[in-house]
C-alpha cells in the first residue's frame, strides 16, 4: 500500500517528520557518543523549526539561524525558538560522575542517586538596535520545547509547541526592560533567556498549538494535540502564591496590581507568599478573567520600569509601546 504522502499542516507528515529527524538522529548520536565520550545533544533547534512548518502548514524562508523562521501570507512572519531539554549531562549524587540521560545506574559506582538536570530555556538575542527595533514584528513566536515526561526517566519525551503574540504586554513589556534595564548594564549582553513555566513565560500568554509523546522504547509518536484539529489551549497563569520565589515580584509590584484589578492589596507586613495568595483569593472573587490578570501583572511588574525608556525607543517599536501603555 502507498504511503500517505508527506506535506504542510498535517498530522501523519509531523509524525513522519519526528521519526525521521528526531527519533532515527537522537538514537544515532547517542550510540556514537557512547564511544566517543562527547555530548549526546544534537542540533535541535533546526528540527524544530522544520517541525513548527509542518505544525503550522507555513514554510520558513530558508535562513537557518538568521531571518525570517516562518513566511506568513500578507508578507508577514513568524520566529521559532527551540529549547531542548533532553540529553542534558547528570550527575551521581555518590560520587560525582556525570552521567548521561540515557544512564539509569551510575557508570563509576553503581549508584541509581542522580541528579537530573532540565535548565535550558529559550534564548531570544537582542544584539544590537536594529534588532531591537523589529523585535515585536513578527506575527507570533513559536516556541518549542523538548523535554522529558519523567525526569527520572528516559522512556518518554514531550515535544510541545506554544504560540505566543509579541504585541501582548507580557512580552512586549518584557523585551524593552531586558533591553533597556537589564542587557544594558550587562557586560556580556546575553541573550534574553525565557523559562519554561516559569512567570515571565505565563505573563506572555502562550498558546500550547502542538504536542506529542515519543517513545524512546518504541519508537513511536503519539500525537495529543495539532491544529486544525484539536483546539489550541491557554495556558493559564498559576495561583500568585506559587510565583512567590519570583524576585521582581515585589510588595509594591503587588500593590499595582491589586490597584489594577479593584482589589486590596493585603494585611499590612504580611509575608510575600500570605499577600500573594491574599490578593488571589480576591481576584478569583471578583472573576477577572486570566487575560485580564496576566496582562495587569505584567504593566504591573514592568510598565513604570520601562516608562522613562518610551520617547527614546526606535521605531516602529515605540509606537507599538506607546500604544499598549496608552501614551498617545
Amino acid at each position: 500500500m502507498a504511503e500517505d504522502p508527506i506535506r504542510l499542516g498535517d498530522v501523519h507528515s509531523s509524525e513522519k517528520l519526528i521519526a525521521d529527524l528526531y527519533i532515527d538522529l537522537r538514537r544515532r548520536v547517542n550510540t556514537w557518543a557512547a564511544i566517543t565520550q562527547q555530548t549526546s545533544q544534537a542540533r535541535m533547534g533546526y528540527v524544530g523549526q522544520h517541525l513548527t512548518s509542518v505544525v503550522t502548514g507555513f514554510p520558513g524562508g530558508k535562513s537557518g539561524a538568521r531571518g525570517r523562521d516562518l513566511v506568513l501570507p500578507n508578507d508577514e512572519y513568524a520566529e521559532i525558538k527551540t529549547c531542548y531539554r533532553v540529553d542534558q549531562l547528570g550527575q551521581c549524587n555518590n560520587c560525582g560522575a556525570r552521567i548521561a540521560s540515557v544512564e539509569l545506574e551510575c557508570p563509576d559506582c553503581g549508584s541509581a542517586d542522580i541528579k537530573r538536570n532540565d535548565d535550558s530555556k529559550w534564548l531570544i538575542g537582542i544584539r544590537h538596535d536594529d534588532e531591537f527595533a523589529q523585535t515585536l514584528e513578527p506575527k507570533a513566536y513559536y516556541l518549542v520545547l523538548f523535554e522529558f515526561v519523567d525526569i527520572q526517566s528516559p522512556n518518554a519525551i514531550r515535544s510541545s509547541i506554544w504560540e505566543v503574540d509579541p504585541k501582548l504586554p507580557g512580552f512586549a513589556y518584557c523585551m524593552v526592560d531586558y533591553r533597556l534595564n537589564i542587557q544594558a548594564k550587562s557586560q556580556s549582553r546575553a541573550p534574553f533567556n525565557l523559562w519554561p513555566y516559569q512567570l515571565k513565560f505565563d505573563l506572555m500568554r502562550p498558546n500550547l498549538i502542538y504536542r506529542s509523546i515519543i517513545s524512546t522504547v518504541s519508537d513511536s509518536v503519539d500525537t495529543v494535540l495539532f491544529p486544525g484539529r484539536d483546539a489550541a489551549r491557554l495556558r493559564s497563569l498559576k495561583p500568585l502564591g506559587e510565583y512567590a520565589r519570583a524576585r521582581n515580584l515585589t510588595a509594591d509590584k503587588d500593590a499595582l496590581l491589586a490597584d489594577a484589578l479593584g482589589v486590596p492589596d493585603g494585611p499590612p507586613r504580611a509575608r510575600k507568599r500570605e499577600r500573594l495568595d491574599f490578593i488571589q483569593n480576591r481576584i478569583e472573587t471578583a472573576g477577572a478573567s486570566h487575560e485580564t490578570v496576566a496582562d495587569a501583572l505584567a504593566t504591573a511588574l514592568y510598565a513604570n520600569d520601562i516608562e522613562r525608556h518610551v520617547p527614546t525607543l526606535p521605531e516602529p517599536l515605540r509606537g507599538r509601546i506607546e500604544s499598549l501603555m496608552d501614551l498617545d
